[in-house]
């Protein structure tokens, strides 16, 4: 969900593509996110027999042939649940894509965003897939406040980049324009996310006795309900996110963005560190649907075709 992460140097970058571009329509917006035991499977893959890189697959998951996915599935477009309970969005597509390459499929169950790397380092899921931001941090096992190591840390294989922006309601912007302009306002935010972490450094940046007042949620739809409602002045999420929240939400008449999106980062598929085979493997499956083309007809889909990358890498996050 989402760029989800602990912070990088803060730099302007290029916003992705219009949404007008998103061919889901803004009424199939999710339901509710939290349930942590129902799983939601994509479409079909190819057989593990017929698929092109099968072999690469650890024996345990071509035998199983389905790979778990820890997703919070509450973050339009990249991941949310259609009007029907489907889950949909630019990260299943992707992982059905990459299940044709070997043979299984990808199976996404529903958790909180800031649970999902311990989900994986109790063997829940095989991976996290969940707009997740690759940063040296999560990479080290290293909790971004005290800077202290709380975990092994995992292995990220990179497929897309995005920032993240700030929005408000439409035609109320507080003159809010820059995150330096967030101190002394009320910031809407899912916990755990780059867009958090920004706002804790921010604050500490903020003179006259006017801090940001961080309010965090389990999810990203509960930090928009909170904007919509008055109580609070702005959101932050990644601008994919907050971009599609701006065009569907109240037919587009609920939000706008202010501001350039920055922290532009990767987002990465989670991995055990003890688990290269599985981590190669997934990164031999994105570079071959990036090479086939599928790979931008489904950023294009989603909107977020500014972020393609060329290839796929192995822990590029800073």
């Amino acid at each position: 969900m989402t760029a989800r992460s602990t912070r990088r140097t803060t730099a302007p970058h290029t916003r992705l593509a219009a949404v007008g571009a998103i061919a889901v329509a803004g009424s199939l917006l999710l339901t509710g996110c939290g349930d942590q035991t129902k799983k939601d499977s994509g479409s079909g893959s190819a057989s593990t027999s017929s698929a092109p890189l099968a072999s690469k697959l650890p024996a345990s998951i071509r035998s199983a042939g389905v790979v778990k996915v820890g997703s919070d599935i509450a973050y339009a477009p990249v991941e949310f649940k259609d009007s029907s309970g489907k889950v949909v969005g630019l990260d299943p597509d992707l992982a059905d894509a990459m299940g044709k390459q070997l043979g299984v499929k990808f199976e996404f169950e529903n958790g909180t965003f800031d649970a999902l790397l311990t989900g994986l380092r109790s063997n829940r899921y095989d991976i996290a897939m969940s707009a997740m931001t690759d940063n040296k941090n999560r990479q080290n096992g290293v909790d971004p406040d005290t800077g202290k190591k709380v975990g092994e840390g995992v292995d990220f294989v990179d497929y897309l980049t995005a920032g993240v922006s700030i929005y408000t309601r439409k035609g109320d912007t507080e003159n809010i324009a820059t995150w330096a302009d967030l101190c002394g306002k009320k910031l809407a935010v899912e916990r755990g996310t780059v867009s958090e972490d920004l706002a804790k450094s921010e604050t500490k940046k903020c003179t006259g006795g006017k801090k940001i007042t961080i309010e965090a949620f389990d999810d990203d739809q509960q930090a928009q309900t909170r904007l919509r409602s008055g109580g609070a002045d702005a959101a932050s999420s990644d601008f994919p996110v907050a971009a599609y929240a701006v065009k569907t939400s109240g037919g587009g008449k609920d939000f706008q963005l202010v501001g350039e999106q920055v922290e532009a980062a990767p987002y990465g598929i989670a991995v055990a560190k003890s688990d290269t085979q599985l981590r190669d493997a997934l990164q031999a499956a994105m570079d071959a649907v990036i090479k086939s083309g599928e790979y931008e007809k489904i950023l294009t889909k989603w909107g977020a075709e500014d972020g393609a990358v060329k290839s796929s890498v192995i822990n590029g996050g800073k």
